[in-house]
């Protein structure tokens, strides 16, 4: 009986021991969960006539989130184009009075022909080939000055088409589309409201796996490599629940130990910032302080 006593009591001193001992284990490091943050902002003014998301709402990539008023830019298109087709009209009358005188100088041409030969044989005078020679180089001449109004022409077309394809632009980015899937974190705006060139409009972020920034002891360094498991464990209402982490980056350069930490001794330390990737089963949030610990 007295052995069975005394074997109690020696376990009751082990486990009070260990318990002590587990409690006063540290975590390696300490930090905040954060997210890669995106702000979409306008890319042309007006007002908005759609908002598709809301906050909290997930969105995938290349999904529309809002539609600015594009009717302005629909009319200045459309005069844009009318001007367009009245100066090609232009180039087409260009285009009619070359082809009328290329008929003129073929006519010439032969005429120019004929009298040449005519006057090989005597029946024409020199005076009758000067003149068909003249004729032809004023029409050769007139051909010249026709084709080259046809420049500026062209360089108005080109001008106007510049114009359209801007407009084009602006009425392709009246239309907000989502550049990953990602988490609507924040709304800037509602529809209705009138927004301004660079304004934003929303705040996404990638919530499906979180990065806990931690920082570490030169000490601790050794222990360490990008690729590496850990465990991470965040707070519940009565335990710690723990995650599987990667560390996935480590600061190449030591900084002072962030005002976060409170103890002097620890701040005025040197350590080095960690980041440990961890998939997130929607109980993680941004901002949320978190412990790693190296040992799993």
């Amino acid at each position: 009986m007295k052995k069975l006593t005394k074997n109690i009591i020696y376990l009751t001193l082990f486990l009070a021991i260990f318990s002590c001992s587990k409690k006063n284990e540290k975590a390696d490091g300490y930090g905040n969960f954060e997210a890669t943050e995106i702000t979409i902002s306008s890319e042309s003014s007006g007002k908005i006539t759609k908002i598709i998301p809301a906050e909290g709402d997930f969105v995938k990539q290349n999904q529309l989130l809002a539609v600015i008023d594009t009717t302005q830019l629909y009319y200045t298109k459309q005069q844009l184009l009318a001007t367009k087709n009245t100066v090609s009209s232009k180039t087409e009358y260009v285009a009619t009075q070359v082809e009328v005188l290329k008929q003129q100088l073929k006519t010439a041409q032969i005429e120019q022909s004929r009298v040449v030969a005519m006057y090989r044989e005597n029946a024409a005078t020199k005076r009758q080939v000067d003149e068909i020679d003249g004729k032809v180089k004023v029409i050769l001449e007139q051909i010249k000055n026709a084709k080259t109004q046809n420049t500026p022409i062209a360089t108005e077309v080109k001008s106007v088409y510049v114009q359209i394809e801007k407009i084009n632009d602006q009425i392709k980015k009246s239309s907000i589309y989502s550049p990953i899937s990602a988490t609507v974190l924040t709304k800037y705006v509602e529809q209705g409201e009138v927004t301004a060139f660079g304004k934003p409009l929303f705040k996404l972020a990638d919530i499906s796996q979180l990065e806990l920034r931690v920082y570490v002891s030169e000490k601790q360094l050794s222990n360490i490599k990008i690729g590496q498991k850990v465990t991470v464990k965040v707070d519940t209402e009565n335990s710690m629940k723990p995650y599987q982490g990667t560390i996935s980056w480590i600061s190449s350069q030591a900084e002072f130990t962030p005002k976060v930490i409170q103890t002097k001794e620890e701040r005025v330390n040197l350590v080095y910032a960690v980041k440990v990737t961890v998939k997130n089963d929607g109980y993680l949030k941004i901002g949320m302080p978190a412990e790693m610990w190296l040992k799993q």
